[in-house]
């Protein structure tokens, strides 16, 4: 696979990731709690209107009967399954995969609780792994989340990365020959840039 560029640059967007991501305690707390609040914002996405005037699919899954509503939790979830696909097919098609069982599994798990209760699990569960996140930052990172430099990147690109990072770790995937020492190397030269920043300032 070829590298890509622009939107698609995917060794440009993970290089930029890891500059902020790269004390292993804080990849591993990310890795804990990204796709969480990727999760629990498509339950409170399942109580937005239907976007198009499309029949309601009712499936078994999770041991409950499931109502799938095409609204903004389906509009992102083909967003974000579509990016991921389009960055690396193999680990891309993992991620869209994943996007859509967290998709179900929010729609479950909204259906059960109701709008009453589902909005409150959702608000103690993001504040539970916002908090673990700028824990991760500030105490083991010592650098501010990048959501500050490139809120877009943060929100869309984090689940897929941590998704790379673990395949990456665990059956040394990359998606092309090459691709890792590349991000490495970047990675290393935009730390460098940044100490020497934060000296400055200091001085």
């Amino acid at each position: 696979m070829a590298r890509r560029s622009g939107l698609l640059d995917l060794e440009k967007h993970f290089a930029f990731y890891g500059a902020y991501h790269n004390n292993p305690v804080n990849i591993f707390i990310h890795t804990l709690l990204v796709w969480p609040i990727f999760f629990t914002s498509l339950v409170l996405l399942y109580f937005t209107p239907a976007l198009f005037n499309l029949p309601h699919i009712e499936i078994s899954a999770f041991g409950n009967n499931i109502n799938l509503v095409s609204n903004l939790g389906l509009f992102f979830t083909l967003i974000y399954a579509l990016y991921y696909f389009l960055l690396d097919m193999k680990a891309g098609s993992f991620a869209a995969v994943l996007c859509f069982f967290c998709w179900v599994g929010a729609s479950s798990l909204a259906s059960t609780l109701g709008f009453s209760l589902a909005w409150k699990v959702v608000l103690a569960a993001q504040l539970f792994c916002w908090t673990g996140q700028f824990i991760g930052h500030g105490v083991f990172e010592r650098r501010a989340p990048a959501l500050f430099d490139n809120l877009s990147q943060a929100f869309l690109m984090a689940p897929f990365f941590v998704l790379l990072e673990v395949l990456q770790i665990v059956f040394h995937y990359e998606p092309y020959p090459g691709f890792h020492a590349s991000v490495q190397a970047k990675i290393d030269e935009e730390i460098k840039e940044w100490k020497e920043k934060q000296k400055k300032k200091n001085s």
